[in-house]
C-alpha cells in the first residue's frame, strides 16, 4: 500500500521539498499539516553505521576507479540532483528530504580501511573517497572521519582521489601533502555552475562557487595536483557556463579538467523537476527539453556513456566545446597516473636495494 505524498515549499537549507515513496517499500506515510500552517524545521539526524567492510568495488566502464571509500551515507549538502539520493532507499530512507537530514556515519571506516590494506590480497591501487556522497560534507568537520581516513592511506601509501565540493579539504593540507610527495593524491573540486543564486538554490549546504575556486588555488599552491570536475553539467542551465568555469579553474592551477551530464535516477527524477517547477518556472520547460534532447527523449539514461555524456547534436556540442576550451586552457594533457609502488604494511619486513 502506497499514502500518496504531499508536496511542501522546503525549509531553509534543503533543496527537497518532500519525502517520495521508497521504492523498495510498501508503505508510506507523511505527516498531515494544516493549510497554512508553519512547517517546522527538518533537523539533520546522525545515525551510527555498522558496515562491516569499508571499501566498495564499481565495476561500470564509465566510472575510472575500482573501489571507493564513503565514510558516510546520505548528504547534509543536499544538491538537488545528486543521483546518491537513490541510494538512500536501501537504507529504509526516502530519497527526498531524508537524504539530506538522516547522515549514517561509519565511524569504524578508519579501522575497516586498515584491516583492507593489512589484507595480503589487497592490491595497491588509487582508492577514490567519495564517489557517491561527499566526505568533507559538514558532519566531517566535528566527525573528522575523513582526516582518519586519510591518515591511513599515508600511513600505508596507498593512493587516493578526493572528490569534493567543500573547502573543507584544505584542513587537511598537511596529510595531502605528505600523500603529494610521492605522488599518492589528487583532489577534484567539483563545479557544477558560477552563479551564487543559482547554486545556493541548487547545493544548498555546499561550499559556494567562490570558495571552490579559493580551494583549488590554496591546493594547487601547496603543490597538490587538483582537477576540476564540472559535474553535473545540466543542459538548458550550467552548459553555457562551461568555458568560464574551465578558465577560472585552470587560473587556479587545476591540471586537468572532466565534465558529467546530470543523472537523475528513479526518485531523483521526479525530486529534480519539482526543484525545477518552484525554482526557476521559467526556465524549467527549456531545461527539460535540452534533458530529453540528450537523453534520447527522456529525462534520465542508465546505459553505461550515453548516462554520462548523452547523445544526439547537443550532447556532441557540449563534448566539443569541453575539449576545445580544455585545450586553450591547458587542461586537455595526459596526467600520470598517480603511484602504487610505494605502499607499504608498517612492521612488514621491507626488503630495499639501499
Amino acid at each position: 500500500m502506497v499514502v500518496a505524498f504531499t508536496v511542501m515549499e522546503p525549509k531553509s537549507g534543503r533543496a527537497a521539498a518532500y519525502n517520495p515513496p521508497n521504492r523498495f517499500e510498501r508503505l508510506h506515510v507523511e505527516p498531515c499539516e494544516e493549510d497554512g500552517a508553519d512547517r517546522p524545521a527538518v533537523p539533520t539526524e546522525f545515525f551510527v553505521d555498522s558496515s562491516r567492510t569499508i571499501l566498495a568495488k564499481n565495476d561500470s566502464p564509465d566510472v575510472p576507479f575500482t573501489f571507493s571509500v564513503n565514510p558516510y551515507r546520505g548528504c547534509e549538502h543536499g544538491c538537488i540532483y545528486c543521483y546518491a539520493r537513490a541510494s538512500h532507499e536501501y537504507l529504509g530512507f526516502s530519497a527526498g528530504i531524508d537524504f539530506e537530514s538522516k547522515i549514517m556515519v561509519k565511524q569504524d571506516a578508519p579501522a575497516l580501511l586498515e584491516a583492507a590494506f593489512l589484507n595480503r590480497n589487497w592490491q595497491p591501487q588509487a582508492v577514490a573517497l567519495s564517489g557517491n556522497t561527499d566526505c568533507y560534507q559538514p558532519a566531517e568537520r566535528r566527525l573528522k572521519m575523513t582526516r582518519s581516513c586519510l591518515e591511513v592511506f599515508l600511513k600505508y601509501r596507498n593512493p587516493v582521489y578526493i572528490i569534493t565540493k567543500s573547502g573543507l579539504v584544505t584542513r587537511d593540507l598537511d596529510l595531502l601533502a605528505g600523500l603529494a610527495e610521492k605522488n599518492l593524491v589528487e583532489v577534484s573540486l567539483s563545479i557544477t555552475t558560477l552563479d551564487p543564486d543559482i547554486a545556493r538554490m541548487m547545493e544548498p549546504r555546499a561550499a559556494a562557487p567562490s570558495l571552490r575556486l579559493e580551494t583549488l588555488g590554496k591546493l594547487s599552491a601547496e603543490g597538490i595536483p587538483t582537477n576540476v570536475n564540472v559535474a553535473p553539467l545540466i543542459p538548458g542551465l550550467t552548459d553555457e557556463e562551461l568555458p568560464a568555469i574551465l578558465r577560472e579553474a585552470a587560473s587556479r592551477g587545476a591540471r586537468s579538467a572532466n565534465y558529467m551530464l546530470v543523472r537523475l535516477p528513479f526518485a531523483v527524477e521526479g525530486l529534480f523537476v519539482n526543484w525545477l517547477e518552484r525554482n526557476l518556472p521559467l526556465r524549467a520547460a527549456k531545461i527539460l527539453n535540452r534533458l530529453r534532447d540528450v537523453r534520447g527523449g527522456k529525462l534520465s539514461e542508465s546505459e553505461f556513456e550515453k548516462r554520462v555524456y548523452g547523445e544526439g547534436k547537443f550532447a556532441e556540442s557540449i563534448r566539443s566545446m569541453f575539449e576545445i576550451f580544455s585545450r586553450k586552457h591547458g587542461l586537455d594533457e595526459a596526467v600520470p597516473p598517480l603511484a602504487t609502488h610505494h605502499f607499504r604494511r608498517p612492521g612488514a619486513r621491507q626488503l630495499s636495494m639501499f
